[in-house]
């Protein structure tokens, strides 16, 4: 097997990509370019307008309606036809509208990475679009570079690179031009960069090795590319109904049509009656009041910092069971902290005293000399984190850096060196160092204590190595100070110091993370952490977050087979030092237990596991646009806390989709069963506008009002649903039988009582029921509502819709509507009797509500 760019040394490197340390020549270049094309990352993430569009109408259910559209045209009830096309159109905008307002927001939040870099050739340095790089090319890296490609260092000075958008490493790691073991996991690779990270410090040549599509990034990116869409279980259960409709439609128009054609029926009323039952069984305005449902909750969503790309995904958040959460940024503030300091045996919480005159003279030189010594600005937002942590940490405590810097102006340094380990500032009469540990400790021979300076005796230096142990094991990053009184150059600083302290950083919790993992278990969802830090720093974050403490590591799961992998993964709480691929393995194990699985991350190496999640969340402020493209759902404030809130929403979503779907297809179902009984008698009661216009009435306004209602209390008390389940569950089923049969057999016996033996439909008869089925609706739309423990008068919205929609009724009894329509106008005795009606069959409404609570699992 041939060997790796990491682990040859950088002049075999150099030579087996034709190219020398000056650069290529002019020519070198465009033939390479030729072969190898730009250095960019194909793009597939992004979808056009038309795309967004007709995306609208990949649904089973739509094709129904578009069907029944078309057997009016046949049947020549053209208005019906146009109703249909109206109410298909519409929800193709309205899904529209929102997934394209996505797209935008998504568009506003790109960055333009690494637009130049710096490149020899022909001996001379040039600045060009960093997309014109080729392999071979020698590129010269400084603090604050953007890595362009792919690369082998070949010169590496005081060089570090934050890669946690690759790797997930949360702090930058230090870069040689030493190779490294074959094995070498990518996290490790010293010897190399890789685009898209982010020179923090130092500066480097490097040679390149990979561009475009070639690189890390590329390889992710060509995943991504192979990856279907996963579908949400509300899109797959819709399309199922659609389907089921369908069947159920052509069954039922074989079987009328026939049947009323043997019964001496003439050929028109037979068609006109099949059209009827289609028109009946299809709820026009399910797909309509599921997008703009979702909308709205994508709306509510957005106004707490979650933006969501596709509208099913919030559905789906209801169903997930499993949240596999990156560390950084996340769980954590992203940025590192002072959390803890220790002056000879007294351990110190920087933010626990923020008085100047509270600190002893040992806090207060310990804080000094990590904002002396020390080469990054407050106002610097990249630079070394651990820099500006102790800048910021000395601001916290009450010190003005400017002004402690102007009173004590460097006059000599040495700088930090990966080699060295430690770099040191004089000011005048003072000289401080910081740096690892065990470096300084090593170069001193004195220890500052309460009572001054004292020897550095071995029982002292073990209580500071202890201190140093105790502090890493709660994953806290340690820098040591120093100090020396009058020196007489830099060099006096690499001995004779007097130690002062230690300095313990970490990228510490979100406050409210902690209270949104409880919430979420409550919940019933188990919440993972999948980090590519190390172990130790991993554990320490999950078990202060109340996630727990066991931890499986990258290395082991690249030993495990698919089977033992899917056995581990339920029982463990922190995934660390994982690769992209890793990622991929823990959620396809996750999935293959039957769990859906909400994948969270914000770099790149977190977007093959966020296209394939059920639910892939990206980061907005963190997160590259590879992983925001690859998302269902960006975190627009990255914090763990806007999930669990995402999580209640697309519960109380779904409560909503469950409510109107009852509701509309209990209706369906009640208008069939009329329809066909009444057509066995010779009737045809309810034609095809009538059953168009209740459906409207009745899956308009208030079925869209349903989806404004608030959440009921014990959502996040319940356990997440089933999705194998499926939303049209035995309480469902339940529902709509009962209620239908009720109104089924109510309104039938009104049939019978208003036509008095009549032999053929009269117009009174006509409207009467049709009036009747409509108040039934609505009187069966506060039960429904009421059993999924839904205040009565919680929704005036609600409220508002039904008055709406009795006043469209009324219009179409009392205005010239009325001839459209086949009606006439309604006395108060006939009232009366719609009043009596709805009075016997909401008791029978409630009695089967009752029935069905004993239904839910």
């Amino acid at each position: 097997m041939s060997e790796k760019p990491h682990e040859r040394p950088s002049d075999r490197v150099v030579a087996s990509l034709e190219s020398r340390v000056d650069g290529l020549t002019d020519e070198e270049v465009r033939r390479r370019r030729e072969e190898h094309g730009e250095n960019d990352i194909v793009r597939g993430g992004g979808r056009s307008p038309v795309d967004i569009f007709v995306a609208q109408f990949d649904s089973a259910l739509i094709w129904v309606l578009l069907a029944a559209a078309a057997l009016s045209v046949w049947a020549g009830h053209a208005v019906d036809a146009i109703l249909i096309a109206i109410i298909v159109v519409a929800n193709g905008i309205f899904g529209f509208v929102q997934d394209y307002r996505a797209e935008q927001s998504l568009e506003s939040l790109r960055e333009l990475a690494a637009p130049t870099a710096t490149v020899r050739r022909e001996g001379e340095a040039r600045t060009i679009d960093a997309t014109r790089l080729v392999p071979g090319d020698v590129v010269v890296l400084r603090g604050g570079d953007v890595v362009p490609a792919d690369g082998r260092l070949l010169e590496a000075t005081d060089l570090e690179v934050d890669e946690a958008s690759l790797t997930g490493e949360s702090v930058p790691v230090s870069k040689s031009s030493t190779p490294v073991a074959s094995e070498t996991p990518l996290a490790e690779r010293a010897s190399m960069v890789y685009k898209g990270t982010s020179v923090t410090r130092g500066k480097g040549l490097t040679v390149v090795t990979g561009t475009g599509m070639e690189t890390e990034v590329g390889g992710i990116a060509r995943e991504l590319a192979a990856t279907e869409e996963t579908r949400t279980p509300l899109q797959d259960e819709l399309d199922a109904l659609g389907r089921t409709l369908g069947l159920g439609v052509l069954v039922l128009s074989a079987l009328v049509a026939p049947l009323l054609l043997l019964q001496g029926t003439p050929a028109i009323q037979a068609a006109l009656t099949a059209v009827s039952l289609a028109v009946a069984a299809i709820p026009e305005g399910l797909p309509a009041v599921v997008t703009l449902t979702l909308a709205l909750g994508v709306r509510q969503m957005s106004e707490e910092n979650a933006l969501v790309r596709r509208l099913p995904a919030v559905e789906a958040l209801g169903a997930v069971d499993v949240v596999c959460t990156d560390k950084t940024g996340t769980l954590t503030k992203g940025q590192m902290t002072v959390s803890r300091c220790w002056v000879n045996d007294a351990v110190v919480d920087v933010d626990s005293v923020a008085e100047a005159d509270a600190r002893s003279d040992r806090e207060e030189l310990l804080l000094r000399i990590g904002a002396l010594c020390n080469d990054s600005t407050l106002k610097d937002d990249g630079g070394d984190p651990t820099e500006r942590a102790l800048l910021e940490a000395a601001d916290r405590r009450g010190f003005d850096v400017d002004e402690l810097r102007s009173e004590r102006p460097r006059t000599g340094e040495v700088p930090f060196s990966s080699e060295r380990k430690w770099m040191g500032t004089v000011h005048g009469d003072v000289g401080y160092v910081k740096g690892a540990p065990e470096v300084v400790l090593e170069n001193c021979d004195r220890i500052l204590t309460a009572d001054g300076p004292k020897p550095l005796t071995s029982e002292r230096r073990e209580r500071v190595e202890t201190t140093v142990r105790a502090f890493g094991d709660d994953a806290l990053r340690v820098l040591a100070m120093a100090a020396r009184e009058e020196p007489t150059g830099a060099g006096d600083l690499a001995d004779g110091l007097t130690f002062v302290g230690l300095a313990g950083m970490i990228d510490p919790p979100r406050e409210e993370v902690a209270d949104a993992i409880a919430e979420t278990r409550r919940a019933g969802i188990d919440v993972k952490m999948v980090t590519g830090d190390n172990v130790r720093t991993a554990r320490a974050i999950a078990e202060s977050l109340g996630i727990g403490t066991t931890v499986l590591e990258g290395g082991e799961i690249e030993q495990m087979d698919e089977e033992t992998l899917r056995e581990r993964v339920a029982s463990v709480d922190v995934f660390a030092r994982t690769s992209p691929e890793h990622k991929v393995r823990i959620l396809r194990a996750l999935q293959d237990r039957g769990n859906d699985v909400a994948m969270t991350g914000d770099g790149v190496n977190d977007a093959p596991a966020l296209k394939n999640a059920d639910v892939g969340v990206a980061m907005g402020i963190r997160g590259t646009d590879v992983a925001r493209q690859a998302s269902d759902i960006v975190l627009l404030d990255d914090n763990y806390a806007t999930i669990e809130r995402a999580v209640e929403r697309g519960r109380a979503i779904f409560d909503n989709v469950w409510k109107f779907v009852a509701y509309l297809l209990s209706a369906n179902v009640a208008e069939v069963a009329i329809v066909f009984l009444a057509s066995l008698y010779g009737y045809l009661i309810l034609p095809a506008v009538q059953l168009l216009w209740i459906n409207l009435l009745t899956d308009g306004l208030p079925a869209l009002a349903l989806g404004a209602d608030p959440e009921s209390g014990d959502v996040m008390d319940r356990p997440p649903r089933d999705p194998d389940r499926g939303i049209i569950d035995r309480p469902m089923l339940g529902l709509i039988g009962g209620t239908g049969a009720v109104t089924t057999v109510v309104v039938l016996a009104l049939m019978f009582y208003a036509l008095e033996g009549a032999a053929e439909v009269t117009a009174y008869a006509m409207t009467i029921i049709f009036t009747a089925f409509v108040f039934l609706e609505f009187a069966k739309l506060y039960v429904i509502r009421w059993l999924r423990e839904t205040s009565t008068l919680s929704n005036p919205w609600l409220a508002a819709a039904v008055a709406t929609s009795i006043a469209l009724q009324l219009a179409v009894l009392y205005t010239p509507l009325n001839r459209y329509f086949g009606t006439v106008p309604l006395d108060a005795g006939d009232w009366g009797l719609i009043a009596a009606v709805v009075v016997v069959c909401l008791p029978a409404y409630l009695a089967v509500a009752v029935l069905v609570r004993r239904l839910e699992p």
